[in-house]
């Protein structure tokens, strides 16, 4: 063996232990309850929202590559045996363009970071740039804190993570690492036992079975944001919006469950409105069309889903409007 090569093997040793500690408590599990919130921060796009549905084994929360998808507070729950576990995902913190949907999106990352008995601060593993740093600065002191550095599928040469992991306890005495990826079942299963040890005993905060506090209605609108995102790609400022102006259940003969939605998609310049139509209205279509088949699923219902698009420029620096959109 050479010199050169000691460094990476070392390091890759180092990187084993770590992954070694990273791992759930053996101590058998309390005969009581356990319960507790978990925020889930970090800067704009290093895949909280993935993590999250991921977490709670079902879409809640939407995805997309457009930075700054998430602007909700919203609450996932898992049950499993007798832990129940209630994460909050979060905007990412906004450090760029203090609009007032953006003071708004922060407000909401500082109150859940606030008040809870655990935090899961997400980074791409290997990476740490300002965004984060401003993140990290946020933590309270006194509430454990866990680094999760997501994406560990995307890195190269794993041996260099040793090296920045340390780097990151410098930064933050953090209570524990976790390398892992949030597609990887393995790594969600191994974050459920690392996780269980910092709740308390305590009864439950929701009924088994459930999985989000947020009503259909809120999902209709986000699951219609996804979409206009996905159809749009970097074309579409991410402050266009979703506004549902109707949703009623009905009564069906043929289903099961039958719910109309009438919903508005907000753009803030005529040629947005154009972009968002489409040629003879075909992106609107698809939009449509995607948004109500998993929508359909998600709520186990024929669902008949309305869309049109208008134009409110400035909407996003306006707090009035903000707040009329849904917006903390």
């Amino acid at each position: 063996m050479n010199d050169a090569s000691k460094p990476v093997a070392g390091n890759d040793l180092d990187l084993e232990a770590m992954l070694a500690a990273a791992k759930p408590a053996v101590a058998p599990a309390a005969d009581g309850q356990r319960c507790g919130v978990i925020a889930i921060v970090g800067k704009p796009n290093v895949g909280k929202s993935t993590l999250l549905n991921a977490l709670v084994g079902q879409k809640i929360s939407i995805t997309s590559r457009k930075a700054q998808t998430t602007r909700h507070r919203i609450t996932g729950i898992r049950t499993l045996h007798q832990t129940q576990y209630v994460f909050v995902d979060t905007p990412g913190f906004q450090t760029r363009h203090s609009t007032a949907l953006n003071k708004s999106l922060n407000k909401t990352v500082m109150g859940a970071i606030g008040d809870v008995d655990l935090v899961l601060f997400v980074v791409e593993a290997g990476n740490f740039t300002l965004a984060d740093a401003k993140v990290l600065s946020l933590l309270k002191p006194g509430i454990p804190a866990l680094l999760v550095a997501n994406k560990l599928d995307t890195v190269n040469r794993r041996a260099e993570l040793a090296p920045w992991l340390k780097s990151m306890q410098e930064r933050h005495p953090f209570n524990e690492f976790v390398p892992m990826s949030a597609k990887n079942k393995g790594d969600i299963e191994r974050l459920f036992g690392i996780c269980e040890k910092y709740l308390p005993e305590q009864a439950w905060f929701y009924a088994e079975d459930e999985l989000t506090d947020r009503s259909e209605k809120f999902l209709a609108s986000e699951t219609v944001r996804e979409k206009l995102f996905r159809f749009t790609g970097d074309e579409l400022p991410y402050t266009s919006t979703v506004v549902i102006d109707k949703f009623d259940e009905e009564k069906s003969k043929n289903h099961g469950r039958m719910v109309r939605i009438s919903a508005t998609i907000v753009v803030e310049r005529d040629g947005h409105k154009a972009m968002v139509i489409g040629d003879k209205g075909e992106r609107l279509k698809r939009i449509g069309t995607e948004a109500r088949q998993e929508l359909e699923k998600l709520m186990d219902a024929k669902v008949f889903l309305e869309l049109w698009v208008k134009v409110r420029s400035g909407w996003a620096d306006d707090e009035a409007r903000v707040r009329s959109f849904g917006y903390e």
